[in-house]
């Protein structure tokens, strides 16, 4: 079996197991999007969830956000980690979207990666969610599950989303990358996968049979 038929077939039996394929995090506008995955690092959905609503009702625009007292945000938003550099992240994302792209949040990868704090899996996020693009999140759940399957061999996150881009097909690959988070959290969990209970377990590689 092919790498690009075992994707395949990994795509067919995730989207049977996890039809709603949807980011878990609350959001609703392409930059509070935006903001909820900056404070996502090294931070639970959940928790980013419960902050984000009062974040939001306080700074509702980019404008807003842009203007916003650092210190102000930093204590909203303390109980997500890193809270100093992420608020310092926030206000300059507003401001740089503001300067440099009339308001609008940027469509593309080259464009959000300018931006203070977003990196690849943050701006491919953005332009799977927002803009319906072809996209690879590679974040740890990813990034784990595939290299348990044997799409990928390696860790980096860069190297895995250039590999998956040539095995998934465009269509699906940003609902792949959604319905692999919701399966590392339910079956195939970092410490004990359960894979007596995976759909995969016929074609994963690491399956114990």
């Amino acid at each position: 079996m092919t790498k690009k038929q075992r994707a395949l077939l990994c795509v067919e039996a995730l989207k049977k197991e996890y039809p709603d394929a949807i980011c878990s995090l609350n959001y609703k506008n392409d930059f509070q999007l935006l903001v909820a995955t900056r404070l996502s690092a090294q931070c639970t959905d959940a928790r980013v969830n419960i902050v984000t609503p009062a974040l939001f009702e306080k700074y509702p625009t980019v404008e807003a956000f842009a203007e916003a007292d650092v210190a102000d945000v930093e204590e909203i938003i303390r109980s997500c980690g890193f809270y100093r550099t992420k608020a310092k992240d926030i206000i300059g994302m507003a401001q740089k979207t503001l300067s440099d792209f009339g308001g609008m949040v940027p469509d593309n990868i080259e464009d959000l990666t300018s931006l203070p704090g977003v990196g690849r899996k943050t701006a491919n996020l953005i332009c799977g969610d927002i803009f319906g693009k072809p996209a690879v999140v590679a974040d740890t759940h990813l990034i784990r599950i595939s290299n348990l399957l044997g799409l990928v061999e390696t860790k980096d996150p860069f190297k895995v989303e250039t590999a998956l881009r040539k095995l998934l097909p465009p269509e699906e690959s940003n609902d792949f990358c959604h319905r692999c988070v919701l399966h590392g959290r339910a079956v195939c969990v970092a410490r004990r996968p359960a894979c007596e209970k995976c759909c995969m377990a016929d074609f994963c590689k690491s399956a114990k049979k």
